[in-house]
């Protein structure tokens, strides 16, 4: 990991209090900002955005989608996990915590804008640093970069529709073209873009271009998300200033999300008999999330200043640190999912 990526909490805490004190104190350049929008969405934020999800988009190679048939049981455990059960289960978690748990201690309104930021966060699988997370555990480049691509292909056709009927159950009103632009627009023509960008700088297949370039945009990258936390942040001041214990209620249900999520998913590749290169893997992109496209949709959708862009800036908050914490978890757990896969293959050779 870079300097950026391993202290990437440090400068998203740092950005939250530029952020705020910036907010508090030049309340009218940020009401200036949120101002300049077409079709509910903000070009200073779709741009900052545009800048975080373009190099990640480009490391993403639909080549590698045929080598899906070798070992496809961690790729269906991937899209069982994030399709199937992680948008589900943070939805429920998102009403429990919030119509529940913490019912008295929030607006009612405003504890559904953070159910809304919740399901979003649920819904966007990880696109980007799941490659980090994946060298960390020593797992296998080629099969995550197969599930990261299969993770993109089925995000432009099923984010919209899952988001729409999460958020619609949790009785939320969603306008569906705005909910589709975004989509498209930090979906589709990113990847569009990424895929082109890739084919142009990698015509040898050597890496050699696309390395230099990966490795001059990472920074712009990081410093994207850094500029949409210190505008959300901005727009948020007088919120988070007057009850900063919101910061809390949110992270502890995106907590219990992520942890369980990693456990449950460990426990069904284990089950699967899965090696450690592919399980460790397939643990970290079933629960991280993919924020930058969260943030941007809960812009679009709920504005600048809702409740729902809070709580997708608070997942990135909390998802480095947790994050590493998962990754020292299936390190430490190599050995015994590298026993039980080998000794399975040796059952298999036996009995052949």
């Amino acid at each position: 990991m870079g300097l950026f990526e391993r202290f990437l909490s440090v400068w998203v805490f740092i950005a939250i209090m530029a952020g705020v004190l910036l907010g508090k104190n030049f309340s009218s350049f940020f009401a200036e900002v949120s101002s300049i929008e077409i079709a509910h969405v903000n070009l200073v934020v779709a741009v900052l955005i545009w800048v975080m999800i373009y190099p990640m988009m480009t490391q993403v190679d639909f080549s590698s989608l045929k080598s899906v048939r070798e070992m496809p049981q961690g790729i269906l455990l991937t899209c069982f996990i994030n399709w199937l059960l992680k948008p589900f289960s943070m939805a429920i978690l998102g009403w429990l915590f919030f119509k529940v748990v913490f019912a008295e201690m929030v607006d009612p309104q405003v504890a559904g804008e953070y159910i809304a930021g919740m399901i979003l966060l649920g819904v966007a699988p990880c696109t980007a640093m799941v490659f980090v997370w994946s060298q960390l555990t020593k797992g296998d480049p080629n099969y995550t970069l197969v599930q990261v691509s299969v993770n993109d292909i089925i995000m432009i056709f099923a984010f919209a529709p899952i988001s729409a009927f999460l958020l619609g159950v949790a009785d939320i009103e969603v306008p569906w073209e705005t909910l589709l632009i975004s989509v498209v627009l930090y979906v589709l023509l990113p990847l569009v873009a990424g895929v082109i960008t890739r084919r142009l700088l990698d015509q040898k297949n050597d890496h050699n271009k696309l390395q230099r370039f990966l490795e001059i945009m990472k920074p712009l990258s990081i410093l994207g998300l850094l500029g949409t936390v210190v505008l959300l942040f901005g727009f948020q001041a007088n919120t988070i200033l007057d009850d900063p214990f919101v910061i809390i209620l949110i992270a502890t249900p995106l907590l219990l999300q992520t942890y369980g999520i990693f456990f449950i998913t460990l426990l069904l590749a284990w089950w699967l008999k899965l090696s450690h290169r592919v399980t460790a893997p397939a643990c970290l992109i079933a629960t991280s999330n993919f924020f930058e496209l969260a943030v941007a949709v809960a812009i679009s959708l709920f504005g600048l200043e809702s409740g729902a862009s809070l709580a997708t800036v608070v997942g990135v908050l909390v998802e480095v640190p947790v994050m590493l914490s998962l990754v020292a978890i299936a390190n430490r757990l190599r050995p015994a999912i590298k026993a039980r896969y080998e000794a399975s293959e040796g059952n298999k050779k036996y009995a052949s």
